[in-house]
């Protein structure tokens, strides 16, 4: 699976309001060709599994075999759809780089 980040997701519990705080992650999932399809889930494997099965995208159907080659633990929903556009929109070689060498936060 390459250089994938290990983050498990978990769910904690808000006593204030009784809600349920999800974690979300972003993952790249690499296609025949090497292109790479970014997205955003609660459960990487879930929906790693649902691509395979070509119930995910429609962007990866027909595109096997797939591999999953990076996820990380974002946080909430929000900041992982920002983050999402804001990959989405990176030249290839910079998705290879985080994929190869793992996430770097910029100080």
């Amino acid at each position: 699976m390459g250089n994938i980040e290990e983050a498990t997701p978990t769910a904690e519990n808000n006593e204030s309001d009784g809600k349920t705080n999800t974690a979300w992650f972003l993952y790249m999932i690499r296609c025949n060709g090497g292109f790479l399809y970014t997205g955003i889930t609660t459960d990487v494997s879930r929906r790693f599994a649902q691509h395979q099965a070509g119930k995910g995208a429609k962007y990866l159907r027909g595109k096997a075999p797939l591999e999953l080659v990076f996820q990380k633990l974002i946080g909430s929903r929000s900041d992982a759809l920002k983050l999402e556009a804001k990959v989405k929109k990176w030249a290839k070689t910079d998705k290879e780089h985080i994929i190869r060498f793992g996430w770097v936060e910029k100080t």
